[in-house]
């Protein structure tokens, strides 16, 4: 399999395209949404306590949570089963379908989830936490996710990818490059050094702080994990002052979304 995700403007367009890769052969169990928003009278609302041992108090607590959600949902759009979960950071956010679950048990977590091992383990592939926080980003403006897990066998991913695009997906990139521009200016001006000379480095250590996993940890505790990810590159110091600004960036998301 290989997941495939598209950002979109509106909740609509995602649902657009979400057909449109039903009409691929894709089916329910293998595609869902994450869109923001308040509950309705076909989701369930879930309550999930924030603590200070677990950033930020999701994780496994919260996959349970909404799979328990998820089994008692019905009737949402497009026939696909709802749940709700208020994330710290970014507010309320519905994921249909149990992919979208999945992806819910993501954002705003440490890594992985009830829900996430479960479609890990019957579909064979994870949701990408690379661009965790580029998803985080999307929420919080009011977009709506697609992630679909498409077979790689064939032609059926690329016609997925062109479906989202059809659809109204933002590329990926183009989001990845309006968020850094967004918090550049600050990360110059907090910089002591040459930050022109230094940006590549640093903005690659920023990114690492963000991927869940890493998520609240100091660097000397992920330095194995980092240097694993990062193999062939140095981890210099410019690397080292981007991961702790990257984790001061998480924290000031949670506490002033």
């Amino acid at each position: 399999m290989e997941v495939v995700t598209g950002v979109f403007k509106s909740r609509d367009n995602a649902e657009k395209a979400v057909s449109q890769l039903r009409s691929l052969g894709i089916s329910d169990q293998r595609v869902g949404i994450l869109s923001p928003g308040s509950t309705s009278a076909d989701v369930v609302e879930r309550g999930v306590p924030v603590t200070d041992t677990e950033d930020p108090g999701m994780g496994r607590a919260m996959g349970a949570a909404v799979g328990g959600a998820m089994g008692a949902a019905g009737g949402a759009t497009l026939g696909l089963a709802a749940a709700s979960l208020a994330i710290p950071g970014i507010g309320p956010v519905i994921a249909f379908g149990m992919v979208g679950a999945a992806l819910m048990g993501t954002v705003g977590a440490a890594a992985g989830s009830a829900i996430g091992d479960t479609v890990e383990e019957e579909l064979g592939e994870g949701i990408p936490h690379e661009d965790v926080y580029l998803y985080e980003d999307a929420l919080r403006r009011g977009n709506s996710i697609v992630v679909a897990y498409a077979d790689d066998d064939g032609d059926q991913a690329d016609l997925a990818k062109e479906a989202l695009n059809n659809a109204g997906a933002e590329d990926m990139e183009t989001l990845r490059e309006r968020w850094w521009q967004e918090v550049r200016e600050d990360e110059a001006a907090n910089y002591s050094g040459d930050f022109a000379r230094d940006e590549q480095s640093y903005r690659r250590g920023y990114a690492a702080a963000l991927h869940p996993r890493r998520r609240g940890k100091a660097y000397s505790d992920v330095e194995a994990d980092l240097r694993t990810a990062h193999a062939g590159t140095e981890l210099d110091i410019p690397f080292k002052a981007g991961y702790e600004r990257g984790q001061s960036y998480r924290s000031r998301r949670v506490e002033n979304p």
